[in-house]
């Protein structure tokens, strides 16, 4: 049996921090409303919930919870679907690409990538979907192409699929250096500098063909963790 839109959204304002919702608004600045629950709060519901609902009830849910536009809401839809294994997941993996073009922020694109990054674990062929984000003109469209594949970052013994999706995607971030938003920047200097801690090679040759046209913050974090 599922659950209503209403009672979930009831569990999410009986979490609430009084005087919590105006510093969020302040913080993330998005115009929406913020209840002022902490991100802790929401884990020990979605958890709950993750663990009663069906795949397809918890899609049903995530969908109506991110339709609110209510900040935690939003937050919870993402975790709600966040888990290395789901079967089936393709439905999963539709609501979440259907987010994409919808991110105005960094908070919640985040929540709602790390939810779909398991998704392209599970089927790397979800990629060629992907690439076509690279050429969006909505900047956080474009930017959740890198933070979506964050995982390639962090193999210490990748396959050879696993070393081709990181050159793909780096390809992908030597587009992105002639882009001057400090968001897309941003997502190239923290892509390579996580990439750094288990491939510096590759990052090392990226710097080196294209780090003269990254921002100077930008280039000065990827290599952070090169000696």
């Amino acid at each position: 049996m599922g659950l209503a839109l209403e009672e979930a959204l009831s569990a999410l304002r009986a979490q609430v921090e009084p005087g919590r919702a105006e510093g969020s608004a302040a913080y993330h600045k998005a115009a929406r409303v913020y209840l002022g629950v902490p991100n802790p709060a929401i884990n020990d519901l979605t958890k709950e919930w993750r663990r009663a609902l069906s795949v397809e009830d918890r899609v049903s849910l995530a969908a109506a919870l991110w339709d609110t536009d209510i900040h935690e809401a939003r937050v919870a839809a993402a975790k709600l679907l966040t888990q290395a294994r789901i079967r089936p997941d393709a439905a999963v993996w539709d609501v979440i690409a259907s987010w994409v073009p919808q991110f105005d922020g960094w908070a919640i694109a985040d929540h709602a990538c790390s939810a779909g990054s398991r998704r392209l674990l599970a089927d790397p062929a979800r990629l060629d979907q992907v690439e076509g984000w690279t050429r969006s003109d909505h900047m956080w469209t474009k930017r959740a192409a890198l933070v979506i594949t964050l995982p390639w970052t962090k193999q210490n013994f990748p396959s050879d699929q696993d070393l081709e999706i990181r050159d793909r995607v780096l390809g992908w971030a030597a587009g992105y250096v002639p882009d001057r938003d400090w968001f897309i920047q941003k997502a190239i200097a923290w892509w390579l500098r996580e990439l750094s801690k288990h491939d510096a090679p590759r990052v090392r040759d990226f710097l080196n063909q294209h780090g003269a046209g990254m921002k100077a913050f930008a280039r000065k974090e990827a290599g952070k963790y090169l000696t």
